[in-house]
């Protein structure tokens, strides 16, 4: 099922919608400001089981989140005053910032040092479902199989997904919805560590830092 979205001024009840399938166990893609991503509601352990199924990724591995703003990012990570300072230069954008997690994120989610990736991306619609669902979302690629004899990208033998049918077909039955919000670059994040108050470039992709 595909949901058509507005990216510059998402409709409401199409909003609700996402939030009330989220809400429910369900898994969706959506646009971001850098690919297309696959995600489920952070509060519903069962989907974030289902979820590290459909993308054969370990545990140690966890996934980053989607929060809505700053403040919001304050309630899953310990924010220090560098850390603000940073975020307020790159964020909304292309970045995932590596924080250490609070109690409220799901120990599945977090890495061995209590690690947990936080993204506020420059895009409406993912920021509009989570203020709709009233939680973060679970954030990571809706990758794509390469077509055999093409080269391999930084993320291996896939290929970041930017047309939301062609991720429905690769993913038929197990999404429960792809919310199409329009075109997206095709690439990944810059990766940004902040712990210690030690800025740290693990990944570097679409974000200047």
């Amino acid at each position: 099922m595909i949901i058509s979205i507005n990216p510059d001024f998402p409709q409401g009840r199409h909003l609700d919608r996402v939030a009330k399938i989220l809400s429910g166990g369900g898994l969706i893609a959506y646009p971001t400001d850098t690919q297309y991503g696959i995600g489920c509601d952070l509060r519903q352990k069962r989907s974030i089981e289902k979820l590290y199924k459909l993308k054969k990724r370990s545990v140690k591995r966890p996934f980053s989140l989607i929060c809505a703003d700053l403040t919001h990012i304050s309630e899953y990570a310990r924010v220090s005053n560098f850390a603000y300072r940073t975020m307020r230069r790159i964020l909304p954008g292309a970045f995932t910032v590596v924080l250490p997690g609070t109690r409220l994120v799901p120990q599945i989610m977090l890495s061995r040092r209590h690690e947990c990736g936080i993204r506020v991306p420059g895009h409406n619609v993912p920021i509009g479902i989570v203020k709709a669902l009233g939680s973060p979302i679970i954030n990571t690629s809706a990758s794509l199989p390469l077509p055999e004899g093409d080269q391999e990208d930084e993320g291996g033998s896939y290929l970041a997904a930017t047309d939301p049918l062609e991720i429905e077909e690769a993913f038929r039955g197990q999404l429960d919805a792809v919310v199409d919000g329009g075109p997206v670059p095709g690439h990944y994040s810059t990766v940004v560590s902040l712990m210690d108050d030690d800025p740290v470039i693990i990944r570097q992709g679409l974000g200047q830092f």
